[in-house]
C-alpha cells in the first residue's frame, strides 16, 4: 500500500538542514538550524511505502503512483513522539496522593509501594487489558514509540511477567528491578544490608528472569532509593547480559546519577531535576541524552529544570511523559512540549525536537523521530498549520491523524 499524504502546509522533518523556505528556516532559530534543524518543508508532501517512508518532498513534484491520496488540506504533519520514559504496567489507583499533594504534602518515592502491592495483586489479563488502553491513548495523542519500564512488581515473578506484559505491545522494555526496595526486604530502620541483599536478587535470579524480556536495564539512583554504589551494581550486571543501561538520577535531590550515567555510557539519564555545573559539562561531552520528565514536575510541584541551560551547553535533550500513576498520570506528549516551552526555557521548535528525535536518541533509534525515506512511517497529521501550536494551544486536541508504521489510526 502506497499512501500520499500531500498538500502539507509545513512538513517536519527532522533532517539536518532541510528546507524549501527562508520563512521555515527562520522559525527553526539559528541553534537549531547550526546542529539539529526541524527541517521543516513548506508546500511539501510524503510517501508512504508500506510501513517505511518512501520519498519526502514538494507537493509539486510528489509521485503519482499511490493507491491512496490523503489531502492534508493545509496542515501540518510532524515526526510522531517518541516517549522514550513510561511506567505502563500497574495496578491501582493513587489519585488521593495526588490530591494530598496538591493540598500540600510533599512528594516522596515511598507511594511506590501501594502501586507494587495492586500491581502483584492483578492477574495478568486485568494488566494486559490496562495496557491496551494506554497503549490506545498513547496513539490517539501522536504518540508512535515508547518505552516501557517494570519496577512494580519487585520479586521475580512479577517482575518478569511485567516485563513480558510489556514486550507484548513494544520493543523498547527497560527492567526496572531496582525501583524501590520491596517491603519484604526493609526492616524499616535504614540500613543498607537488606537492601544490598535485594540487589543481589535484582543482580542475579530477577536479571535472569527478565533480560529475555527485555532490552535495557535501569535503576532509581537516588537517597531513599539504591546508592551509588548499588546502582553500579545493578547496571553492571545489566550490561554484562547485553541489556543497554538507563538511569533515573537527580530528580529529588542532588546526587551522582548523572555522573554515573556518563561514566558508564548509558544511554539516557532520566528526570535530572536538580544539576551541578559538572553534571551539565558531563552531559554536554558524552552521548548520554538528558532526558526531562515536565509531568513530573507538574505533578510533585518540584522546580522545572532548567532545560534551556543544558541545550545552550550542547547536552542532547529529550522530553518523555514518565506516564505513571504516582507522579506523573500523564500519557500527553503535547503537554510536555507546552509545560517545556512556558517554564523550562526551550523554544517551541527545541520542545519538538526533543520530543521526537531527541527521544529516539535516548533510544538509540535512528529509525524512528524523522520523516526521511527509509525511517519508519510514523507521522502525526496536525489540526493546525504549524507545530507551533502545540505548545501555542495548550489542552487542545490537535491530533488529527496519526500512522504508526504506515497504519492510519
Amino acid at each position: 500500500m502506497r499512501t500520499l499524504i500531500t498538500n502539507i502546509a509545513e512538513l517536519v522533518t527532522n533532517d539536518q538542514l532541510v528546507t524549501n523556505d527562508e520563512q521555515a528556516q527562520d522559525a527553526v532559530g539559528q541553534r537549531l538550524a547550526d546542529d539539529s534543524a526541524l527541517g521543516i518543508l513548506c508546500d511539501a508532501a510524503v510517501l508512504l511505502d508500506g510501513d517505511r517512508i518512501a520519498w519526502v518532498g514538494d507537493a509539486a513534484s510528489a509521485p503519482t503512483d499511490a493507491d491512496e491520496i490523503v489531502d492534508a488540506a493545509g496542515q501540518a504533519v510532524i515526526p510522531g513522539f517518541v516517549d522514550s520514559h513510561t511506567h505502563l504496567v500497574f495496578g491501582g489507583d493513587r489519585s488521593a496522593e495526588f490530591a494530598a499533594r496538591m493540598s500540600g504534602q510533599p512528594y516522596s518515592a515511598g507511594g511506590i509501594q501501594s502501586t507494587v502491592e495492586a500491581t502483584r495483586a492483578a492477574s495478568d489479563d486485568e494488566l494486559r487489558t490496562r495496557l491496551a488502553s494506554f497503549v490506545a491513548e498513547l496513539h490517539a495523542q501522536g504518540t508512535t514509540t515508547f518505552e516501557v519500564k517494570t519496577g512494580y512488581g519487585l520479586s521475580v515473578a512479577d517482575e518478569e511477567r511485567l516485563a513480558r506484559l510489556a514486550g507484548e505491545v513494544t520493543d523498547e522494555v527497560t527492567f526496572l528491578g531496582a525501583h524501590v526496595v520491596p517491603p519484604e526486604f526493609d526492616n524499616g530502620m535504614g540500613s543498607d544490608g537488606d537492601s544490598d541483599d535485594y540487589v543481589t536478587l535484582v543482580c542475579g535470579a530477577m536479571l535472569d528472569a527478565c533480560a529475555p524480556h527485555a532490552r535495557w536495564i535501569d535503576v532509581f539512583c537516588e537517597r531513599g532509593a539504591f546508592s551509588t554504589e548499588q546502582s553500579r551494581r545493578v547496571l553492571e550486571a545489566g550490561a554484562e547480559r547485553g541489556l543497554g543501561v538507563r538511569v533515573h538520577g537527580n530528580q529529588l535531590g542532588p546526587g551522582d546519577g548523572v555522573q554515573l550515567a556518563v561514566e558508564l555510557g548509558a544511554a539516557s539519564v532520566d528526570h535530572c531535576t536538580y544539576l551541578s555545573d559538572d553534571d551539565v559539562s558531563a552531559l554536554a561531552a558524552s552521548d548520554t541524552v538528558c532526558t526531562l520528565l515536565p509531568g513530573v514536575e507538574f505533578s510533585t510541584k518540584q522546580p522545572y529544570p532548567d532545560a534551556k541551560r543544558l541545550v545552550d551547553a550542547g547536552a542532547t535533550v529529550a522530553l518523555a511523559s514518565d506516564c505513571n500513576p504516582g507522579s506523573s498520570f500523564t500519557s500527553s506528549m503535547a503537554l510536555c512540549i507546552a509545560i517545556a516551552v512556558r517554564d523550562m526555557g526551550l523554544t517551541p521548535a527545541e520542545a519538538l525536537w526533543a520530543s521526537t528525535a531527541g527521544g529516539a536518541a535516548a533510544l538509540r533509534r535512528d529509525d524512528v523521530g524523522r520523516i526521511v525515506p527509509g525511517a519508519r512511517a510514523d507521522l502525526v497529521m496536525l489540526r493546525a498549520p504549524s507545530h507551533v501550536h502545540l505548545a501555542y494551544r495548550p489542552g487542545v486536541p490537535l491530533i488529527e491523524r496519526v500512522w504508526v508504521a504506515g497504519r492510519a489510526f
